[in-house]
């Protein structure tokens, strides 16, 4: 072991009349045990916001889109089937989407319709999870027996739906329960404006967290769509699945290679850039703050090695005329300095891993789900981030102990010995 570091480590051992600078030493150490701790809890909640955000987010819009300038696609089953076969795709399903009204008897109001492929596995791996009574396969279950809608020759019953839990509440069904959809529909060769009735019972019902979701989408078998909006084989667009979201745009321009005019391929990027260039600014407005609280504490160990300087002089002076060079006198201090920040940083990196256990484990602080989505705090623990703040903390540290070494091998001997 280096003499510097011995003297080093010795300085931090407080005797009598040093107490009070020892004593300022150890609240240094936990001032920047508790920035490190801070920031690391503060990161891991941020990325846990995310992390759900992004999957309701996805599970809800498209990853990739395929659509067509000219309208609706009679193609999709092809479409399908050559995208499933792209490198990195998950999967693939066709949709159609209309609006109506959905009433009750005891309640009403205003829906957008998807229509799905019931029984697609990407279908019921992304909304599957979000299913609270029933299942999403039901949708494709035919319902005959079910008396049909008064209406003439545009009523049209024996089909199932998937509505949000809000929804639910609003008209005040339940698993099982019939309701009457109204939609308008435009005739294609003339262009004139009609109405179509359908009577459907409530195959499943889901929770998604987003409300306006919960309140207003309503899921249908595609094929029973296409027929109840007037669009028999047709499909407004593909879906296209990832198995991993880092691949996004190398999927998207193979498949834009693959599909030329008049096929459009759009990605989630492309539909959420503003909400995701927001979270990231957040995110590192956040850091920043944290970081200067780290700074804060960090910056007290000027305060704390110049006193020991000070209190020091005669040993500097001893070293120095013993043939200690200015260099290792510097170096001295330096590691007093790292010594503390490197404690406080340990001790807080090590409180950090614990409060985020505690957050994810016992989920003792609870958030508004109708505002979030989610009852508690999301934890997402990346060990880069660790690193990273680790790294900050340190470097803060080095460079506050630059000055109080830079004084500390400044020190003349005869100087002080004369005084």
């Amino acid at each position: 072991m280096r003499y510097e570091l011995k003297i080093a480590l010795r300085y931090l051992r407080a005797r009598r009349r040093d107490a009070f600078i020892s004593i300022t030493t150890i609240f240094t150490a936990v001032g920047v045990m508790i920035g490190v701790a801070a920031l690391t809890i503060t990161l891991a909640v941020m990325c846990g916001f995310e992390q759900s955000l992004k999957e309701r987010v996805l599970a809800l819009t498209p990853q990739v889109k395929i659509e067509s300038t000219e309208g609706s696609i009679s193609n999709y089953a092809e479409i399908e089937a050559q995208v499933n076969r792209v490198s990195g795709v998950d999967g693939s399903d066709a949709y159609v989407v209309g609006q109506g009204m959905l009433s009750s008897g005891r309640g009403i109001g205003g829906v957008v319709v998807r229509g799905v492929e019931a029984n697609n596995p990407v279908v019921n791996k992304e909304w599957g999870r979000y299913v609270t009574e029933g299942e999403l396969a039901g949708l494709a279950r035919d319902y005959s027996a079910l008396p049909g809608a008064t209406g003439g020759a545009q009523a049209i019953g024996g089909g199932a739906i998937a509505i949000g839990s809000d929804l639910a509440h609003t008209l005040k069904v339940k698993l099982g329960d019939r309701v009457r959809m109204v939609a308008p529909i435009i005739s294609a060769g003339a262009g004139t404006l009609s109405t179509r009735t359908g009577d459907f019972v409530v195959a499943a019902i889901f929770d998604s967290g987003l409300s306006f979701l919960d309140t207003q989408m309503v899921f249908m078998d595609l094929t029973r769509a296409q027929n109840f909006f007037g669009r028999p084989g047709k499909a407004d667009g593909v879906d296209i699945h990832l198995s991993n979201l880092d691949r996004t745009q190398a999927v998207t321009a193979a498949l834009r290679r693959i599909f030329g005019r008049p096929y459009v391929i759009r990605n989630w990027i492309d539909y959420n850039e503003a909400a995701s260039a927001g979270f990231e600014l957040l995110k590192r407005v956040y850091s920043m703050v944290l970081v200067l609280l780290i700074g804060v504490a960090a910056f007290n160990l000027v305060a704390t090695l110049i006193m020991v300087v000070m209190e020091k002089r005669k040993d500097i002076a001893v070293l120095i005329s013993m043939g200690a060079t200015r260099r290792e006198v510097r170096r001295i201090f330096v590691l007093k300095g790292l010594i503390v920040g490197a404690s406080g940083t340990g001790a807080g990196l090590l409180l950090g891993a614990i409060g985020c256990f505690a957050l994810a484990r016992y989920h003792f602080i609870h958030i508004s789900k109708q505002i979030y989505g989610i009852s508690t705090v999301p934890i997402c623990v990346n060990p880069i981030s660790f690193v990273w703040v680790a790294a900050a903390s340190m470097l803060l540290c080095l460079v506050a102990t630059f000055y109080p070494a830079r004084q500390a091998s400044r020190e003349m001997p005869v100087e002080v010995f004369r005084s």
